[in-house]
This record gives structure tokens, sequence and C-alpha cells, in this order.
């Protein structure tokens, strides 16, 4: 029969006195007697405590795992929790180290075709297993790949929180840039500092979103990182949208050389890279601000040919930008058509909040007199559902990169 988490706690003290113990796990002499006859169950941070305090090597927190009563599934759980913590507990091996940084490539290759509700909770457990392993003591070259692997987690959480129209992103960006720092890492202070200014950018404060992004360009000092490819053609649209036509430019001139020196295992479709498709995309983007729609539209069919089919989010934002640049050529009942049936083709779970936001650009551009077009006003109908969906699209947003 498996013995009790008393029990242990019986067999372990000893000789020892009840004072004796509580006072090494700082905790009163009657609760350990009343952990001892069962009468009590331990948190997990007392079960820690006296491990520690009896060198019982994790064999309290183990049993304090299993609670009577427990169904068999429950105590699976608990296992599997108790066990977790005790592989974390150990030194790193290097082969440790390539699995976790494995694990933040991978999600982040996954912002790119799966969506978010999808995502979030297994970002969220491979990032609490990360925490786990940062309270330990490491030695310096394996605590700084830990605290990047951590500052690149804390960017995928706070890009995460951004598509679901969550502000709380705000606060995971200075976690990320804490994390960078303190790993002194430029290219991935950087690349916090780029994807942050995509945050500011579609929440509508446009001088900060230049101001990260020129931060997250001087940063990299001539390092070819994806920090500034990703800062370049941000800062881009940003002027686009402030009618400065010559430093967009300038800005998208800066983007294609980024690009260019950026080496190709970065080139890739993952929010920790920058490709080709992206920047046709943004550059697009920026164009179509600037009014020149002919050159944005050769842009985002560029973009749409280089994208593959499993980026459903970038594909269906390169057509609603299409769309914009057909209602500012002065056809807002083709913006409104092609921007509706790409949202009827998005399945639910692609519909974030900022492709309901870029939406909703599009039927803004039209003017006043041309609101009650029948595809005008079906595209309307589309973007006005109760809920969350309305609420949110009008907040922060912000895409992969």
């Amino acid at each position: 029969m498996t013995e009790t988490f008393g029990e242990a706690l019986r067999r372990l003290r000893g000789n020892r006195s009840l004072r004796d113990v509580a006072a090494l796990a700082a905790c009163g002499k009657s609760y350990i007697s009343d952990l001892e006859h069962g009468r009590r169950h331990p948190t997990p941070q007392t079960a820690r405590a006296l491990d520690a305090a009896l060198g019982a090597r994790g064999e309290l927190a183990a049993l304090a795992g299993n609670r009577p009563g427990q169904s068999a599934i429950e105590q699976a759980d608990a296992l599997q929790a108790g066990l977790d913590e005790a592989l974390t507990a150990g030194p790193l091996a290097d082969s440790s180290l390539d699995e976790i940084e494995w694990a933040v490539a991978r999600h982040g290759r996954a912002t790119r075709s799966r969506p978010e509700s999808f995502h979030f909770p297994e970002l969220l457990a491979d990032f609490q297993d990360l925490r786990v392993l940062l309270t330990h003591r490491h030695p310096t070259p394996v605590r700084r790949r830990l605290l990047i692997a951590a500052a690149r987690m804390s960017g995928l959480t706070a890009l995460t929180l951004l598509k679901l129209g969550d502000t709380r992103a705000m606060s995971w960006w200075r976690t990320a840039r804490k994390a960078a720092a303190a790993a002194d890492d430029r290219a991935t202070l950087s690349w916090a500092y780029a994807q942050e200014a995509y945050q500011a950018y579609y929440s509508g404060d446009l001088y900060c979103a230049l101001e990260l992004a020129t931060r997250a360009q001087t940063l990299a000092g001539g390092l070819p990182c994806v920090g500034p490819a990703l800062a370049a053609p941000l800062e881009a649209r940003a002027r686009a949208r402030l009618s400065d036509a010559a430093n967009a430019l300038r800005a998208l001139d800066t983007a294609e050389t980024a690009l260019a020196r950026l080496p190709a295992g970065d080139q890739i479709g993952s929010a920790f890279g920058y490709s080709e498709s992206q920047l046709r995309f943004h550059a697009g983007n920026a164009l179509t601000h600037l009014g020149t729609t002919a050159r944005a539209r050769v842009e985002l069919a560029r973009a749409a040919e280089l994208y593959p089919a499993s980026e459903r989010m970038d594909r269906a934002l390169v057509a609603l930008d299409t769309a914009m640049c057909t209602a500012a050529d002065g056809d807002p009942a083709a913006a409104a058509d092609q921007a509706a049936r790409t949202l009827v083709a998005l399945a639910p779970e692609h519909r974030t909040a900022l492709i309901i936001y870029r939406a909703r650009q599009v039927a803004d551009t039209v003017p006043p007199g041309a609101r009650e077009v029948h595809e005008v006003r079906a595209l309307r109908e589309i973007l006005a559902p109760p809920g969350e969906t309305e609420r949110a699209g009008g907040d922060q947003h912000g895409d992969s990169g």
C-alpha cells in the first residue's frame, strides 16, 4: 500500500522533535502534528519546505499531490506536476536547453498559422516550465540562454494578447525587454522594441510607434538581425499615415537593405523572422496610405504570391489592403465586396481583433454618400455582430510583424 504524506513525514522526521522540524520549515508545531496524523493536507509550498528541511529529495512534494479521495485522473495530474517539478530541479544538460529553444522557435512559427485561442494554452504551459527553471541557479552561459528564451516567450505572449484585442499585451513587452536586457542580447532587445512598435501603430499612437521603431534600429547597431528588418517598414507605414512621403519612401529603402542583409535562416515565416512576403505586404500598406495605389497593388500582388496558403491571417490582411486600394481608387462598392468576401472566407477562429479592425478601416474609407450601397451595407452588417468582437475591434491591435 502507498505510504501517505503523514506516514512519510513521521518516518523522515525520525528522532527530531516537532518543534525542530516546524522551525526548519517555518510553520507551527501543531501544524506538523496535524500533517502527520492526516488531519490536514499540506500546500505545495509547505511540502517543498519540509522536503528541503528533511532532505527528502522531492519525496514529500510528490506525496503532497495525492489527496484523499482523488480520482485516478486527478492523481495522474498531481503525479505529472510533481514529476515536472523534480525534472526542473537539477542542472540543465545541453540537450535540455536545445529542447527549450526548439520549443520557443516552434511557438514563433505557430503564430503564423494557428488561431490564437488554440495556441495560447500550449504557449503558456511551456512558458510556465521556463519560469520554474529561471528560479534555480545556473552557470552564466546557461542563464543567458534561458533569459533570451524568456524574452522571446514574453514577446509571443504580448503578440498573442494583442491579436486577441487584450490591452494587457503592453506589460508583456516590458517583461520581454527586461529579460533581453538582463541577457545583454541586443538582437533580442531590438526585436522586442520592433514588435512593440506594431502595437503602438495599431493603437493609433503613430509618434510612439516611430520612436520605438527608431529605437529598434539604433539598438541593432548595424547587426544583421530581425529587429531592423521589422522596424524599418513599420516606420514607413507610420510616416505614410502622417503624410511624410519623403521619409516614408526612405524607410522603405532602408527596409529593403535590412532584409537583404538578414541571414537566410531568419528570412522565415515566424514571429522571430522576417520575409520578403511580409516586406511586400508592409510596403503595399505604406504606399496605399501615400495614395500611390498602382505601385501598392504591385507590392500586394507579390505578397499574395509569396505567402503560403497556411498563413491565412496575413493573406487576409493582404486582401483587405488591396480592398483599401480599391476604395482609394474610387470604387467603394467593389472594395466593400472584397472585404466582405475576405471575412466570410475566414473560419471564425481566424477572425481576430486585428482582422476586424482592418476590415473596419475599409468600411470607414467609404464616403458618406456611398454608405447605403448594398455592398457597403453588407460589410457593415458583418462587422457589427453583438458581443466581444465588436468592442475589441476598436481597441489595440497588432500583426505578426
